[in-house]
């Protein structure tokens, strides 16, 4: 346990991305390890909003709207794209990951006219097959649902598009976008990736991988806030087709003409619908401020080696612990760990202030953000949940013994 301890100091001490943390409002108390559902709050989000309420809806009143509120949903989408390997003009911040979803979705079937089928990640968020499901029904398409890594093998000439998610929530599973996506072409299938649990995890790079279209939110680890705007990426290739289903005036080429008929825009924008968020929207492009000069390759090798030390610590001090996440370079920045009563352990965890979550029946993830999570903080959450067992051990035996 000692060299542990003096293996967390050391590694705290010489990582590169240590100055990030002063950048969040976090309790030094708690150990925080739910990024992967709802990042902490960058410091400069507070003054922010407070600025955009006093001054700019306050102050400007409607006028804002001319001043730069309108061109908000493009305008921050260009400081999301580099997060996702995207060049300029093919990601806009708009409406839930399930509404961009579902406009995506719909959009890939008339792309691909002649196929009536819809692969799924069986493995997928449930709101993304939910999401397939209606589309699938509106359309006239199957859903078929397909483990990820056998979607090279199942993809046929039937297959409009294939949704799969980068990270697995469960499990923190990675899957290989460049290859799947590849896959996905050689059958003449389109790509549709959910970024949830990656974007601003790992390296993403969707232009890279010819990536057709994606979806992601913004309020795990890009820290946007709660129910903060989702973006969706489309392709250069596909945009001058790219028909989606909610024709709203925001994605109008001419929004306030006030016309009869819609037009779509010519760019990006035309995967608007209603008006945006502001408050949020704005929320959102102060906290993104954190991203500024942060090396993504760096950022990964972070996460990893914050994966790497939990395995370690668990390895001794967890026995016999099961770890879902695999223990390669296949996994995202969460360590998924089953415990037969999760939800109670972790409300016990939580009440010892380390944060994390869970998920039914019997799954405890810990999300390791990069920007703020600290080695210190991984050897803490294993020793708490050490002492849980362990009490519980106790008392067990005890009963046994009665």
């Amino acid at each position: 346990m000692t060299d542990l301890v003096a293996e967390a100091a050391a590694l705290d001490a010489a990582d590169p991305l240590a100055h990030k943390r002063n950048s969040f409002d976090l309790d030094q108390e708690i150990a925080y390890f739910d990024g992967n559902s709802l990042g902490a709050p960058p410091k400069q989000v507070a003054e922010r909003v407070a600025s955009v309420v006093r001054e700019e809806w306050g102050g400007r009143l409607i006028r804002s709207w001319s001043e730069g509120w309108w061109e908000a949903p493009a305008r921050v989408g260009e400081r999301i794209a580099p997060l996702v390997g995207a060049a300029p003009g093919q990601v806009v911040v708009a409406d839930s990951t399930s509404v961009n979803l579902f406009k995506a979705l719909v959009a890939a079937t008339r792309l691909k006219p002649g196929r009536d089928e819809i692969l799924v990640d069986a493995d997928t968020f449930p709101t993304d097959g939910y999401i397939a499901d209606e589309v699938a029904g509106l359309t006239g398409r199957t859903v078929r649902r397909v483990v990820a890594e056998d979607m090279p093998g199942e993809v046929s000439e039937r297959t409009a598009v294939a949704l799969l998610n980068h990270v697995d929530y469960v499990t923190g599973r990675a899957h290989d976008l460049p290859a799947l996506t590849e896959a996905l072409h050689r059958a003449g299938a389109l790509a549709l990736w959910d970024l949830c649990h990656s974007v601003g995890a790992l390296p993403v790079e969707l232009d890279a991988a010819g990536v057709d279209l994606a979806v992601g939110c913004t309020y795990k680890f890009l820290n946007g806030g709660p129910g903060a705007p989702a973006f969706l990426y489309v392709a250069t290739k596909w945009l001058d087709r790219f028909e989606q289903p909610l024709a709203g005036w925001a994605g109008d080429r001419d929004p306030f003409a006030m016309r009869g008929a819609y037009e779509a825009h010519a760019g990006i924008e035309r995967g608007r619908s209603g008006t945006p968020d502001i408050l949020s929207l704005l929320a959102l492009d102060a906290a993104l401020d954190v991203w500024d000069g942060v090396d993504r390759a760096l950022l990964r090798e972070k996460g990893l080696a914050l994966g790497e030390f939990f395995f370690r610590c668990a390895d001794e001090l967890l026995d016999g612990a099961r770890i879902l996440t695999p223990r390669g370079n296949d996994r995202g920045h969460q360590i998924s760990v089953v415990d037969d009563d999760a939800a109670k352990t972790m409300a016990a965890l939580i009440e010892r202030g380390v944060i994390g979550d869970f998920r039914p029946p019997n799954v405890l993830r810990f999300g390791l953000a990069p920007l703020y999570t600290t080695y210190g903080e991984v050897l803490r959450a294993v020793t708490t949940l050490q002492e849980l067992r362990s009490r519980n051990n106790e008392f067990h035996s005890g009963i046994d013994g009665k």
